[in-house]
């Protein structure tokens, strides 16, 4: 069983960015505001791409929220909210689920330059910014932390 977990996880990760420095990058806060990636860097980063529609990322939403308590100040845990109509609809979802990670917007520009084709998709970066592994799809807290911290 667990060689079928890894093995699907490698299957959906394969055109994932490796290695490597992030795409330069700046998002936006709701309120407008620019957010460059590379301010992040200094900790590790937690990256977590979703959408307002996305039952899954719904699911994922409060397995990050314990992950941003849990990971306290060893890492940082963001999230990117992408293919929404409107920040009205992203707002909705922030209350909905009691969303207490940080939020930045994102759009298809992003989603290309770090090759998210499903959600959630979740990148963790080291310390410079280099992409050290990636996940696609549900994960739990545990598994988030593991990827982040170890």
């Amino acid at each position: 069983m667990a060689a079928l977990v890894l093995g699907l996880g490698a299957w959906q990760t394969r055109d994932h960015l490796g290695g490597g420095e992030t795409p330069v990058a700046v998002l936006t806060t709701l309120d407008g505001k620019p957010v460059a990636l590379d301010s992040l860097r200094g900790k590790p980063v937690l990256l977590a791409f979703w959408a307002p529609w996305c039952t899954v990322c719904a699911a994922e939403s409060q397995n990050l929220s314990w992950a941003l308590r849990l990971a306290g100040d060893r890492a940082r845990v963001v999230s990117v909210a992408a293919s929404f109509e409107d920040v009205a609809q992203v707002r909705a979802y922030l209350r909905d689920h009691d969303v207490d990670y940080p939020v930045l917007l994102g759009d298809d520009a992003v989603l290309r330059a770090f090759h998210v084709e499903a959600f959630p998709t979740v990148y963790f970066l080291d310390e410079h910014g280099r992409v050290r592994r990636s996940a696609t799809g549900y994960t739990t807290t545990l598994g988030l932390l593991a990827r982040l911290l170890l």
